[in-house]
């Protein structure tokens, strides 16, 4: 398909499945995606449209701070608002990560964590349309910080350097805008915890711990995150997502009732929210396997460690996460990584889309399960009642009674099974009525029919609401009194 043709059918996609500004019941559903980072804004605006045809409602990227940088460069900045724009015009949330590149780079002095703090108010200020900003990537792994250990007395240091990192950022970020929302953490969801190793790195427990430890002993008396990012990936990609981990310091996405004690142990009874903190599953990915037809379009060989699986156990593995996600009260977000393959093998080929950009036989069912989650339908969760309301509503007009037409037109904010009636406005008997069900931002117009209606007769249209899955009290909206002459 040629770019105009690809283009055309966006467009064209996006008319018959609008763009909702927000995760129903709370539950931000996204990509980790840099591939929408273009300095094209035709460019950037295909592929964000694409990224909301199939399903995603936000979108992470990474934006890199050096040693010695203050501000973005003005072609970051063209950049970032090509993709802030493009967002903005299909309603798509836009997480940045903004980090340095790695271990290398990582910012341990004052100047250097000023430096940092600086690029970060700049990329806000400079691009309004960015306003949920991720600090760091991964910092319990060596990788992306170090040092982990103190060389001398093997003694954790990574956490405490990173949480003075953090507080500084928070606050020129803040000192931009309130409205800013900062995300600590992006932790990796293993470790060994071992000064020692080859590879010294945190486990998730650990890092989280020794924040707390660092933040009660800094004596700081406001917040330093309005929530905290963690990448809960499975052991590997053949793991369900269902698995937990009582017993050790990984956290994934079944130990949420493990990271919850963490956090409140850590922060409960300081500045800094603990127990009650918004949780951003930032990455999670599942490798599926490359058919043969494929193989030559990557490079390299895939680990023995990866344990890829076929695309059907990669749609399934998808739906389970989102589904545990979404019934977990603090998580408010998932963001899967990525939606386009990597081409290196070594890399990741987690994407729904294969790295020449067709789609693998997974999108369908991946797509429906982030519309399910975004509708609030993905999963029955206990005590969760939803209770739905229209972003659009337009009962029929007495003139349009008039000339023998009675229609409703309406718009749910989650999914719905909606009850449209015309009733007698005095005795409430129904003349006529249709019963259906609506996906969340789907516009349904209801045809009542042609009822023969009393002249002088008080009539009014009725509607009734109520979630399909996790159902309140009904929403009863009425319209006005008319009657045909």
């Amino acid at each position: 398909m040629t770019r105009g043709l690809l283009a055309a059918a966006i467009a064209l996609l996006t008319l018959v499945f609008p763009a909702v500004a927000e995760a129903g019941p709370g539950l931000t559903v996204g990509a980790v995606e840099d591939d929408v980072r273009v300095s094209s804004t035709v460019e950037a605006e295909t592929r964000m449209a694409l990224l909301r045809v199939s399903g995603y409602r936000a979108v992470r990227i990474t934006s890199f701070w050096n040693p010695g940088q203050t501000r973005p460069s003005d072609a970051e900045v063209s950049v970032l608002r090509n993709v802030a724009e493009a967002a903005g015009r299909h309603n798509v949330r836009v997480y940045a990560t903004v980090m340095h590149p790695g271990s290398r780079t990582t910012p341990l002095t004052d100047g250097a964590r000023g430096e940092f703090s600086s690029n970060a108010a700049a990329l806000v200020r400079s691009v309004p349309g960015i306003r949920h900003v991720i600090v760091g990537n991964e910092p319990n792994l060596n990788r992306f910080w170090l040092p982990q250990f103190d060389d001398a007395t093997g003694a954790s240091v990574s956490a405490a350097a990173y949480l003075t990192l953090l507080a500084r950022t928070y606050d020129a970020l803040k000192g931009v805008s309130p409205a800013v929302r900062v995300y600590g953490g992006a932790l990796s969801p293993r470790g060994s915890d071992r000064a020692g190793g080859i590879r010294p790195t945190h486990s998730p427990t650990k890092f989280i711990q020794d924040l707390g430890v660092a933040y009660r002993a800094s004596g700081r008396t406001t917040p330093v995150m309005d929530g905290l990012a963690i990448h809960p990936y499975t052991d590997n990609s053949s793991q369900a997502p269902t698995t937990a981990h009582p017993i050790s310091t990984t956290i994934a996405i079944a130990d949420y009732g493990k990271l919850v004690t963490l956090l409140g142990q850590a922060f409960d009874g300081t500045a800094q929210r603990g127990s009650n903190l918004p949780i951003l599953y930032a990455e999670f990915g599942v490798e599926s396997q490359i058919p043969g037809g494929k193989a030559s379009l990557y490079t390299g060989d895939e680990p023995t460690t990866t344990r890829p699986v076929d695309e059907a156990t990669q749609a399934a593995f998808y739906e389970q996460a989102l589904g545990l996600a979404f019934c977990q009260p603090n998580v408010e977000g998932m963001l899967l990584f990525l939606s386009r393959d990597e081409r290196a093998r070594a890399a990741w080929q987690s994407g729904i889309y294969y790295v020449d950009g067709t789609a693998k036989s997974s999108l369908p069912r991946v797509t429906e399960a982030l519309d399910r989650t975004t509708g609030g339908s993905i999963a029955r969760c206990p005590d969760l009642q939803l209770p739905v309301t229209t972003s659009l509503l337009r009962f029929g007009t007495r003139s349009a009674a008039k000339r023998g037409t009675f229609r409703t037109t309406l718009r749910c904010t989650l999914d719905c099974v909606y009850h449209v009636r015309l009733e007698n406005a005095v005795t409430h008997a129904t003349k006529v009525g249709r019963k259906g069900r609506a996906e969340v931002g789907e516009t349904v117009r209801v045809d009542l029919g042609s009822p023969r209606l009393r002249t002088g007769q008080p009539y009014r249209y009725t509607l009734r609401l109520v979630h399909p899955v996790n159902p309140a009290a009904p929403t009863i909206s009425q319209g006005p009194v008319f009657r045909l002459p």
